[in-house]
């Protein structure tokens, strides 16, 4: 996938990481960056076309797939982080964590399959988490919801293969994001330090670098590679260690 003269849509593009896929697609020579949010007004980014987006709404998924029909790389980005447990969580909280992370990223799929198709192949980029691999107490919904984007990523990779698009997944840990940050804020009741998070610009930087290689699945730091190791033996919850995510 060659990202120098693509037309790419992001999604959840306001803020954190889809602002930076934007933004580094842009620099990178895209021809075309549609950045789209359910807020399209908190989107600013000179040089995108910005278009509304609310990934759990098929009326919404369908308008924004007739403008954007040049798309050639999709980077699914857009999810909700709830802080949600399963025995005890809130349900329609539950439902919402899946509906944007599961059924609103297969939406954005099928709107998009044909466009890729007709368009010449080009490349789907889910955006991950090392929770797709590993449970972790206090915020287990977004686990599920994370594991269950990561089998749709692996199923619609072999569903794709035949019209040429590559469909990768992106795997990595805690993220100095706006979003993570009022995570621990708001559940943990204290700030993250600098040492167990990775810089958002280059997560992105490598979830790109991942793409053009033709990587199918994009490791992007040490909590990402040990929480994939961890699948071949007996489950295990994910632990924030202290140690640098470099």
């Amino acid at each position: 996938m060659r990202l120098h003269g693509a037309t790419a849509l992001v999604t959840g593009a306001n803020r954190d990481l889809g602002r930076h896929f934007a933004e580094q697609l842009l620099r990178r020579g895209a021809a075309k960056v549609y950045a789209t949010a359910r807020r399209p007004e908190l989107v600013d980014l000179p040089g995108a076309e910005v278009l509304p987006l609310d990934i759990t709404d098929p009326a919404s998924v369908a308008a924004v797939a007739a403008v954007a029909g040049d798309v050639d790389l999709l980077v699914n980005n857009a999810g909700v982080s709830l802080g949600v447990n399963l025995v005890d969580g809130d349900l329609d909280q539950i439902r919402l964590t899946l509906d944007t992370h599961f059924y609103g990223t297969l939406a954005m799929i099928r709107a998009f399959a044909p466009i890729l198709a007709e368009n010449g192949g080009g490349a789907i980029l889910n955006v991950l988490s090392v929770l797709a691999f590993q449970s972790y107490d206090g915020n287990n919904a977004y686990a599920v919801a994370k594991s269950a984007q990561w089998s749709l990523t692996n199923g619609v990779r072999l569903e794709l293969a035949g019209q040429g698009t590559l469909v990768s997944g992106l795997v990595f840990g805690p993220t100095a994001t706006q979003t993570m940050k009022a995570y621990a804020e708001r559940v943990l009741g204290s700030a993250l330090p600098d040492s167990v998070m990775n810089d958002p610009v280059g997560i992105v930087r490598t979830a790109l670098d991942g793409v053009e290689a033709g990587k199918i699945e994009i490791i992007a730091d040490s909590f990402g590679a040990a929480a994939k190791a961890s699948l071949a033996g007996d489950p295990r919850a994910f632990v924030l260690e202290t140690a640098s995510a470099e």
